[in-house]
């Protein structure tokens, strides 16, 4: 689990000219102060405002980049800036991360490829992939297809498709930090401060909103599909693919690349039926981050001792008490509570479209065996994918969990066949559990409880006692209904 629940810093700065001593760790921290201690990085803001005693060259992107803009790019890098001191949304500034993000696509930062749009040959076989995975499918599960419509998205179509999920996921965590942040101050210093805190929420707005930018920027480069962190991030029924990023997994693998898409749009089709099918499993997932980010606390006596000591009317002492990291979230046991929950879901997602997937592509790919290995290391060795997750929410999944449930998912089949597997997924009391997963024998052998016998034997006494209503009535009554 991450020590904070963005790990946020300043991205990477390039070089100019060569000049390899500009250049910073990856978590952008810079000096040791960004990344794991403090979320708010080393510059929490990524530029000094007046009177806040910034420096520039290295610590300070802003001062190296206007030193070197022609007077339109200075014009257009202030109009920016005002924008960002001027927002007024909500705790993440989400059209600077669209920008940020379809600019890191746009120039390929994130891999070296730039992206490109997609051409009707791709599209086609997008399509016929998928709509091969379907046919597949319907033999190694009982939920019917969740695909309406088989798509093939560039990085920016990506980015475009996903950012509302994006949202729903990161503006509680982001929402829970801001206010934990305000409610620190004593209301005589909120008062003093007002228009201090307003730039601050702006500010802040403005730093995840970068943060969040390149982290799925840098994600888009490594996507395959719209669900390949386990969550459903595109519109409902619509499975895609990314031409461009199926064939960079494909390329050094060996194996045909027609192959290669057949097997993502089976995984891909495989958790459309899954999340199509399963109504309460988005809600379910999603509403585990929330519970997260409820959980999400702060040391306030620390925070006490730093904040009796600041000086509204010097807004440099605000500058370093961000840095020393006294807004460093608490990891609460409701935190660790609510992402273990989360992280076995993700591992019942992802073990059943693995066994299922296998299942189906194993008597007809060859490749089937070797793509399902990669697929594995991948998540092993956490990926862009894993990393950003971790990034903004807070979880690492650890893939043992997720053989554990590949192999549990795998036992059911031979236990209880498809359907008596998928019946599981009726309700959310029937799924296995992180004890389970220690335990799979134990769960496959255990008597289930059947909540659809369960709903019609309610069904049937609530029958019963209408009509028994009905008849006492009809008595009181006599049978012509004069009651005589």
């Amino acid at each position: 689990m991450s020590d904070t629940p963005f790990g946020f810093g300043l991205p990477p700065e390039e070089p100019e000219d060569g000049d390899e001593g500009k250049k910073k760790d990856p978590a952008g921290g810079g000096q040791g102060s960004g990344g794991q201690g403090n979320p708010f990085g080393a510059n929490p803001f990524g530029f000094a405002l007046p009177g806040m005693g910034g420096q520039g060259g290295a610590d300070n992107p802003f001062a190296a980049m206007f030193g070197s803009m022609n007077p339109t790019d200075l014009g257009a890098a202030f109009q920016q800036l005002g924008q960002m001191l001027s927002y007024e949304g909500g705790p993440v500034n989400w059209d600077m991360a669209k920008q940020i993000a379809r600019q890191v696509v746009a120039q390929g930062t994130a891999d070296g490829v730039k992206d490109a749009s997609v051409g009707p040959a791709e599209k086609s076989a997008v399509e016929e992939a998928v709509r091969l995975a379907d046919l597949w499918l319907d033999q190694a599960t009982s939920l019917p297809s969740g695909a309406n419509t088989a798509v093939a998205w560039s990085r920016a179509e990506w980015v475009e498709a996903t950012l509302p999920a994006w949202k729903e996921l990161v503006d509680p965590v982001a929402e829970r930090v801001g206010t934990a942040m305000g409610d620190v101050l004593p209301q005589e210093m909120q008062a003093m401060a007002g228009p201090l805190i307003g730039m601050m929420r702006s500010m802040g707005g403005a730093m995840f909103g970068q943060q969040i930018g390149q982290a799925i920027g840098a994600l888009a480069g490594e996507v395959v599909g719209s669900t390949d962190v386990g969550l459903p991030l595109g519109p409902a029924g619509r499975a895609a693919l990314l031409p461009l990023n199926v064939e960079s997994f494909g390329k050094d693998l060996g194996v045909p690349s027609d192959e290669v898409r057949l097997y993502l749009a089976l995984r891909e089709a495989a958790h459309q039926r899954l999340f199509a099918h399963v109504p309460w499993l988005r809600a379910h997932l999603f509403g585990a981050v929330e519970s997260y980010a409820r959980g999400i606390k702060v040391d306030t006596s620390k925070l006490e001792e730093a904040v009796s000591q600041l000086d509204p009317t010097h807004p440099e002492q605000l500058q370093e008490a961000l840095q020393s990291g006294m807004f460093q979230p608490q990891d609460t046991p409701e935190q660790k509570a609510s992402l273990a929950r989360l992280e076995t879901a993700l591992a019942l997602v992802e073990g059943w479209v693995d066994a299922v997937v296998h299942a189906a592509a194993k008597p007809r790919l060859t490749s089937a065996d070797a793509l399902r290995e990669t697929l594995r290391r991948r998540r092993g060795t956490g990926g862009p994918a894993e990393q950003t997750f971790a990034t903004l929410i807070g979880l690492e999944l650890r893939p043992r969990r997720l053989r554990d449930a590949s192999r549990l998912w795998a036992s059911l089949t031979d236990a209880r066949g498809v359907d008596g597997r998928d019946a599981l997924w009726e309700h959310p009391d029937m799924l296995p559990t992180a004890t389970d997963l220690d335990d799979p024998d134990g769960f496959v052998h255990r008597e289930q409880l059947d909540f659809s016998e369960l709903d019609k034997l309610l069904g049937e006494a609530a029958e019963g006692k209408a009509e028994g209503k009905a008849d006492g009535k009809k008595d009181d009554q006599g049978e012509d209904g004069s009651g005589e």
